[in-house]
């Protein structure tokens, strides 16, 4: 190793290895829909299990109620979220080059058409 490498300080030696502007938050978003995919995705679990058998019409009308469709929706959008935020990350570490754009662009807008259909179905069967 160059003796003078060695008395570099970290941040010359990083300094053009890419931007380092929005990390810590996605970071930290990342982390938070986390946190409330556990709590939303227990919730949904006990209602799908709650609802196991029941009829058309019951299942209908359970997610008809506005809590239960608020809930539904904010368990999607935090779902589909999650899941970009993740992807992405996977796509950054692994993927290079204009491939690695072209997956950025496949992932988001499946996610995004993916996201708006979800919600659209509940708001669909919310308002009748």
């Amino acid at each position: 190793m160059n003796p003078r490498a060695r008395l570099r300080n970290p941040l010359k030696t990083a300094r053009g290895l890419g931007s380092a502007k929005d990390g810590t938050g996605h970071f930290i978003v990342q982390r938070i829909t986390a946190v409330a995919l556990v709590f939303l995705a227990l919730y949904v679990l006990g209602l799908l299990v709650g609802l196991a058998g029941a009829d058309y019409a019951t299942v209908r009308s359970v997610v008809a109620s506005p809590f239960n469709a608020m809930v539904l929706i904010a368990f999607l959008l935090a779902m589909f979220w999650h899941a970009q935020l993740g992807l992405q990350v996977v796509i950054e570490d692994y993927v290079h080059g204009g491939w690695g754009i072209a997956a950025q662009l496949a992932v988001r807008f499946t996610c995004v058409l993916a996201a708006i259909a979800s919600v659209l179905a509940v708001i669909r069967i919310a308002l009748g």
